[in-house]
């Protein structure tokens, strides 16, 4: 231990070790939080996926691909109802909070408590905040913080991710 402080100096392994340490309730607590962890759908194989999805879909829920902008009919969508994830029927937002974002994709500005997780996505490059379904992991779309009152946020979801039950 004293040679390895002597290689990275004894103030740089104190603020790691702080900071590991630090860390650590808070990884706790999410992996407690996790309500699906048990999830059936959690257990599926690639194959699986791909034997219960459309082909289009799977590639967004599962591969994180975008549909083309202005290319499925839940944009134009309008009547009163529950937008759910095609992967596994989570309800994940409710038609009042749609909004016609003007970009191609249905957007929402809230979603229903704990049904979306995030992350992190550099994919294109610079940084996106990527969500998915709580419950299947699936791909929904990404969020972001030039959406309308009184949440300010555009959830920008893929249509081939969701279902529409009107009601």
């Amino acid at each position: 231990m004293t040679h390895l402080m002597d290689l990275i100096g004894r103030r740089a392994f104190l603020t790691g070790a702080a900071a590991s340490l630090a860390a650590m309730p808070a990884l706790a607590v999410a992996a407690q939080t996790d309500r699906f962890a048990a999830a059936t759908w959690r257990k599926f194989t690639d194959a699986d996926w791909r034997g219960r999805l459309p082909a289009a879909s799977y590639q967004v829920l599962r591969r994180e691909a975008t549909e083309p902008p202005f290319s499925h009919p839940l944009n134009g969508e309008h009547r009163f109802g529950v937008f759910s994830c095609l992967g596994c029927g989570l309800a994940l937002f409710r038609s009042q909070w749609k909004f016609d974002s003007g970009t191609g994709w249905p957007s929402f500005f809230r979603a229903l408590p704990d049904t979306l997780g995030r992350k992190a996505d550099f994919a294109i490059g610079y940084p996106r905040t990527e969500y998915h379904c709580a419950r299947c992991l699936g791909h929904q779309g990404h969020v972001f913080d030039d959406g309308p009152a009184p949440t300010g946020l555009r959830y920008c979801n893929n249509g081939l991710a969701l279902t529409f039950a009107p009601g």
